[in-house]
């Protein structure tokens, strides 16, 4: 098979827009399995786990040397006219909290960069099952190519989508594709 045969056969696998249950053209509503439901029309929430408040200081042949504040804007601009709430803990509760608010909420859908707790977290993995909306988990680096330590994630799981090795453009990249699953 063809370097290009294989990208193609790639793109067609990872349609964002098929995740199980999901109709190819619908309502918000029906997107999510919720027929007769309204819209979904909240804001997406992007939650970020340990260290990212480091970023552009923290590891940048990694991590690179985008701040975090950068990546809000960057985000911001993304969603067009959907609200975003973005937030960042080293704080694994407040983690589970902040999920937990996005749960109770009209949140249209979760973006989550859960860095170290990607690996290590049951909590954060039990509060996204409860969530019941578009999940994306998001990796800066590509946690595959690293040590072996990260290449388990718990939260892939109940993610719907995994967007890893993109650096920071990976977050427009998730924003993007959320609102995709949510058209």
């Amino acid at each position: 098979m063809t370097r290009r045969a294989e990208e193609t056969e790639l793109a067609e696998t990872v349609d964002l827009r098929a995740w199980p249950g999901r109709p190819r053209r619908s309502g918000r509503g029906e997107a999510l399995g919720l027929s007769g439901a309204p819209a979904v029309s909240g804001p997406i929430h992007v939650l970020n786990g340990p260290n990212l408040n480091r970023l552009g200081k923290r590891e940048p042949e990694i991590y690179g040397r985008t701040t975090l504040a950068e990546v809000e804007a960057m985000c911001h601009e993304a969603a067009g006219d959907t609200p975003v709430v973005f937030r960042q803990t080293n704080w694994e509760g407040q983690l589970v909290d902040w999920i937990h608010e996005a749960t109770d909420s009209d949140a249209a859908g979760i973006v989550i960069n859960p860095a170290g707790l990607t690996f290590t977290s049951i909590p954060v993995l039990d509060a996204l099952k409860m969530f019941g909306r578009p999940i994306i988990e998001l990796h800066i680096s590509n946690i595959h190519k690293r040590e072996a330590i990260y290449h388990r994630s718990l939260v892939s799981t109940v993610a719907t989508a995994v967007i890893a090795g993109l650096g920071a453009r990976g977050y427009v990249t998730a924003i993007r594709s959320l609102r995709d699953l949510l058209e």
